[in-house]
């Protein structure tokens, strides 16, 4: 998988290419920065397809930007991951654009 990433000020948006699974969660994970960092935007417009591990990695920036009065985006999933999303009740807590 690869991840293109760009930190603005305080917003840092990662931008991953392909699959997000067991194998390639811990590569988006370690993309992580929290320090300084009031927003997160995920931009999917090119992940195929994402799993549990990549929900959890989802889950736990989302908890730290919460924590820090701050806000998390997933941005452009493609239709199986919106589906993911979707059918897990993550599209309730995330916000998706």
């Amino acid at each position: 998988m690869n991840i293109d990433k760009k930190l603005e000020g305080g917003k840092l948006i990662l931008a991953p290419a392909g699959r997000i699974d067991t194998n390639t969660s811990p590569e988006l994970e370690d993309a992580l920065v929290y320090d300084g960092v009031n927003e997160i935007v995920f931009d999917f417009a090119a992940v195929e397809y994402i799993s549990s591990a990549g929900l959890r990695v989802l889950m736990t920036a989302q908890k730290a930007m919460m924590a820090a009065g701050g806000k998390m985006t997933v941005k452009s999933p493609n239709t199986m991951v919106r589906n993911v999303l979707d059918m897990t009740g993550m599209s309730s807590i995330f916000t998706i654009e």
